[in-house]
C-alpha cells in the first residue's frame, strides 16, 4: 500500500504579531549599527598619542643646560655640523656655534614675553671640517628639575645668504645700469639742445631779420604788410618755443653760469608758467659743483617742481640748499594737499622713482613725507666732497 506524505501545516500570523517582530528586528539592527560607529571613536579617543621626539624634527634641535653644555640633539643637528649625535652630547655649545657662551645667547629679560621665544636669531656655525656657515633659528627657555634648559632650533642659512648676495649684486648692477642710462640720456639731451639752439635757432633768427628788411621795402601793399606782421608774430612764437624746448632738454645756464643760476632760471620759469610762488634760498659759493653733480641736483629739483605743479594744488613752494660738513642738504616744501603713503608706492610714480635713483646714484638719502600739514616735504642729503670744484 502506498503511503502518503503528511499534510503541510500552514502557520498564519496575525498582523499585530508580524509588526512586533519587524520592530524588534529593526531595533536590533539599529543598535548594532550605532555600536559599530561608536566603537572606533572610543578606541581612537582612548589610544594615546605619541609625544614628539627630537629625532622627528626636520630642523636641527639642540638642548643645553644653563652652562651651555649640550644635553640632547637630534640627527638633523648632528648632520648639520658633520658629527654624530653622541659626539655632540656633553660638549660645550661653543664647539659648534662661534662665540657661544652663557651670555652670548639672549637672556630672559631681553626675550619676548609671549611664549618666551626669540625668533630669527642669527649665529655662525662651526662645521667639523673647519668651515663656518650662517645659521638662523629660535630659542626658548624652560625649567627642568629646578634648572634652566634652553631649546635651540637652528636652520642652515647658507642658501638664503647666497640668494641675498645675488639679489644685492643684481640690484647694484641695475643701479649702475640706471646711472649709465641717465648719463647717456643727459648727453643726448645736451647734444639735441645744442643742435636746436645753434642750427634751428640761428635759422629762425635769420628768417626774422629777412622779414624785418622785407617789411621796410617800398611798394608793399597793406595786405602784404598784414601778412608780414602775422609771419613775424609766428616767428617770434617759434623762437620762444624753441628756446623753451632747448632749455628743458639742457639749460644753457647750467653750462654757462653753473647750478645756482640754472636753479634761478628754473624757479622763474616755474612761477611764470604755473602761477605758483617759489622762493629759492641758496648761496652761489656753496653750489660750485662739477657737471655730474650739478646736473643730478638740477634734475631732482626740476622733477620735484613738476610733481608739485601736477599733483599738489599748491600756492607756495620753498627751496633750501645749503652745505654742511661736506654734504648738501636740500629741502623742498609746498603748501598743497600733501602726499599720501599710497601715492609713494604706486607703480606709476615714475617721478619719485627717478628722484630716488638720482639721489641713490650719488650715495645720498631722500625722505618724502606728507605728515606735516599743510603740504609735502622732501629732505635730501647728498655727499658732495668729491664733486666740489
Amino acid at each position: 500500500m502506498r503511503q502518503c506524505a503528511p499534510p503541510l501545516r500552514r502557520t498564519f500570523m496575525t498582523i499585530p504579531t508580524l509588526l512586533g517582530r519587524l520592530c524588534n528586528t529593526a531595533l536590533v539592527f539599529g543598535l548594532g549599527l550605532a555600536a559599530g560607529r561608536m566603537f572606533p571613536r572610543r578606541v581612537a579617543q582612548a589610544a594615546p598619542t605619541a609625544p614628539p621626539v627630537a629625532g622627528d624634527l626636520g630642523d636641527a634641535f639642540i638642548t643645553t643646560d644653563d652652562q651651555q653644555r649640550i644635553v640632547m640633539v637630534n640627527a638633523a643637528a648632528a648632520q648639520l655640523f658633520g658629527v654624530t649625535a653622541e659626539a655632540m652630547q656633553g660638549s660645550g655649545l661653543a664647539r659648534f656655534i662661534a662665540g657661544a657662551n652663557p651670555t652670548a645667547l639672549p637672556q630672559p629679560a631681553s626675550m619676548q614675553r609671549a611664549g618666551r621665544r626669540l625668533t630669527d636669531y642669527a649665529v655662525i656655525g662651526l662645521h667639523a671640517d673647519g668651515h663656518q656657515f650662517p645659521l638662523t633659528g629660535s630659542l626658548s627657555l624652560s625649567t627642568h628639575d629646578g634648572r634652566q634648559v634652553r631649546r635651540i632650533v637652528l636652520r642652515d642659512a647658507s642658501d638664503r645668504q647666497r640668494v641675498q648676495a645675488r639679489l644685492a649684486r643684481s640690484h647694484d648692477e641695475l643701479r649702475q645700469l640706471s646711472a649709465a642710462l641717465q648719463t647717456i640720456r643727459e648727453q643726448e639731451r645736451t647734444h639735441i639742445a645744442r643742435e636746436l639752439h645753434d642750427d634751428l635757432g640761428q635759422l629762425l633768427a635769420s628768417l626774422r631779420m629777412d622779414l624785418a628788411l622785407l617789411q621796410q621795402a617800398e611798394g608793399n601793399s597793406a595786405y602784404s604788410l598784414g601778412l608780414m606782421r602775422g609771419m613775424e608774430t609766428n616767428l617770434a612764437t617759434a623762437i620762444a618755443s624753441l628756446r623753451r624746448i632747448a632749455t628743458n632738454l639742457r639749460p644753457r645756464a647750467l653750462d654757462e653760469g653753473g647750478l645756482y643760476f640754472a636753479l634761478q632760471g628754473l624757479r622763474d620759469e616755474f612761477s611764470k608758467r604755473y602761477n605758483i610762488a617759489c622762493n629759492l634760498y641758496a648761496d652761489e659759493s656753496e653750489l660750485q659743483l662739477n657737471d655730474t653733480a650739478s646736473t643730478a641736483i638740477f634734475r631732482i629739483v626740476q622733477e620735484a617742481l613738476t610733481n608739485i605743479a601736477r599733483h599738489a594744488d599748491a600756492h607756495n613752494v620753498t627751496l633750501n640748499l645749503y652745505r654742511l660738513d661736506g654734504e648738501l642738504l636740500i629741502t623742498i616744501r609746498d603748501d598743497g594737499r600733501g602726499i599720501r603713503p599710497a601715492d609713494m608706492d604706486k607703480a606709476g610714480s615714475l617721478g619719485l622713482v627717478g628722484m630716488r635713483e638720482r639721489v641713490w646714484g650719488m650715495q645720498g638719502e631722500i625722505v618724502v613725507a606728507g605728515d606735516e600739514p599743510p603740504g609735502t616735504r622732501i629732505d635730501i642729503v647728498l655727499p658732495i666732497r668729491q664733486h666740489l670744484l
